[in-house]
């Protein structure tokens, strides 16, 4: 759920750099837990979980799972973490809570999630953590240099890889702790929530149940929402103040304004401290565009971004009347990411391991179709265009992507009659707060596919740390999800006396 956070807003332009070249082409924001600048705010939360009990685990995993090639029995090292410390043991069945790690390395979700330990002591449950492959230290190849370096060695980045691999190493996990009988409960946020919806889906015989935190798994081209990311940013800022909404929309052409004077890139460029000069107009609405998102889709406490960001432009006493709105915009920028000697306007675009695999996912499966749509009245309309984005990917892979192939595989095009027929034991929990909870299965669909809603509430937000603010809306909805974990629970030991199935 924690990506390494960098939310690709970018549009399709090019620069001089090519590897700007290549994240243009992806303006799908993260998928992560938790936020990416955000975090190094002068608000941010500073708790951090304690690790002692946890240990940490290699796998020797397979490269590919789906093919009996010579190539495919290479191995490599994935990452794991246990913590045993409150389980109840294989003789009482005690249940398995296993968290699915998406685009981003192990450390930053041990970091971050709190759901399993905040209930581990509960569930009397044994605690497994899995890095997923191309992230963190989970490497194929030897090194990331060589697993990154190109579509013959990324090929094998995919979300059915990622989830075969799952399923090996908790088979492994209850073998080694000699538990055949312990239910498995998996649980992921965002491209991790829709890995754990997935996993369900695909091995029901070894999950018995899925939490898929602000998992936008119908933001997908034959499934795509009526509103777009976009919308709920919009709406969000708006609501939060009226005169900020109407400050950010009127500063694009202010923007564009100021950058077509001679010299503009380098006004703009001491407005907006830069640290770098502009190579445009777009460098600057990027970043603030990523800013605003960010803001809104980890609004939560006790920083609550976007309050803190329009309090900034509403009440800022620009000294200049005549640029008076851009010091407005500006004021915003550092109330979000602190006061610094200049402003990264590349700082989502920096090429780490992790983002650059992330990328591959989004030119290869993970297309979501996010853009500018006309309903998003704070941005300037730029709707996604397919065309580009497959021309920009395959420019940069040689490889075309799959718009359609995660709806193929995973069957979601008819989601209330697909998981009405075959699905059961998921919880589908959005914040509508959320850009992401347009793509998110808002509504029960059974008995036992439930969606859990929140109004105000943000992206992960009930699987995160769970901390002395939180308002009451957010404790009641954990422990709604509690609950219905124990009913699941429950009833499979129920069945195994039943059966009179013991260890």
């Amino acid at each position: 759920m924690l990506l390494p956070f960098a939310t690709f807003l970018l549009l399709i332009f090019s620069t001089s750099s090519p590897y700007f070249i290549s994240l243009a082409h992806s303006k799908i924001p993260r998928l992560g837990v938790s936020p990416n600048m955000l975090k190094n705010a002068p608000d941010a939360p500073t708790q951090k979980q304690n690790d002692s009990d946890l240990k940490m685990f290699y796998f020797n995993q397979n490269l590919d799972h789906f093919t009996f090639t010579p190539k495919s029995y290479m191995t490599f090292q994935q990452r794991y973490a246990i913590d045993s410390k409150h389980w109840a043991g294989a003789k009482a069945n005690a249940p398995i809570l296993a968290f699915l790690g998406e685009e981003s390395s192990l450390d930053s979700d041990l970091s971050a999630i709190g759901f399993l330990r905040d209930n581990g002591p509960h569930f009397k449950a044994l605690l497994v953590y899995i890095e997923h492959r191309y992230y963190g230290k989970t490497m194929p190849f030897g090194s990331a240099e060589e697993a990154l370096k190109n579509a013959s060695t990324l090929g094998y980045l995919n979300a059915a890889q990622a989830l075969a691999d799952y399923a090996a190493i908790l088979l492994h996990v209850k073998e080694k702790y000699a538990t055949k009988h312990s239910p498995i409960i998996v649980i992921g946020g965002s491209y991790g929530g829709m890995l754990a919806a997935w996993f369900r889906l695909k091995y029901p015989h070894i999950a018995l149940g899925a939490l898929a935190s602000s998992a936008p798994l119908l933001y997908f081209e034959d499934t795509r929402p009526k509103f777009g990311y976009y919308y709920i940013v919009t709406k969000v800022i708006k609501g939060t103040s009226e005169r900020c909404y109407n400050m950010i929309r009127k500063s694009w052409k202010e923007i564009d304004r100021v950058a077509a004077k001679p010299n503009g890139l380098l006004i703009l460029s001491k407005q907006f401290k830069t640290c770098a000069p502009l190579n445009g107009s777009f460098d600057i609405k990027d970043f603030l565009s990523t800013i605003y998102a960010e803001a809104v889709q980890y609004n939560r406490g006790p920083s609550y971004w976007v309050t803190n960001l329009c309090n900034a432009i509403d009440n800022m006493n620009p000294p200049n009347r005549k640029n008076g709105l851009l010091d407005r915009i500006f004021a915003g920028v550092v109330a979000l990411l602190g006061n610094q000697s200049c402003y990264d306007t590349n700082m989502f675009v920096h090429p780490t391991n992790d983002n650059k695999a992330w990328i591959w996912q989004t030119c290869s499966e993970i297309v979501m179709p996010v853009g500018y749509d006309k309903q998003d009245t704070m941005f300037p309309t730029t709707p996604f265009n397919m065309t580009s984005y497959i021309e920009g990917c395959k420019a940069d892979y040689g490889v075309t992507p799959r718009p359609h192939w995660i709806t193929t595989y995973f069957g979601i095009q008819d989601v209330k009659l697909v998981l009405r027929k075959f699905g059961s034991n998921i919880i589908f929990s959005n914040g509508l707060s959320d850009p992401y909870s347009v793509g998110g299965v808002l509504e029960d669909i059974s008995d036992s596919v439930v969606a859990i809603t929140s109004t105000s509430g943000s992206h992960c937000q009930d699987i995160v740390m769970k901390t002395k603010g939180d308002p009451e809306w957010l404790v009641m909805q954990r422990e709604k999800e509690v609950k219905i974990i124990e009913s699941w629970i429950s009833t499979y030991q129920k069945d195994l006396r039943a059966l009179n199935i013991s260890i």
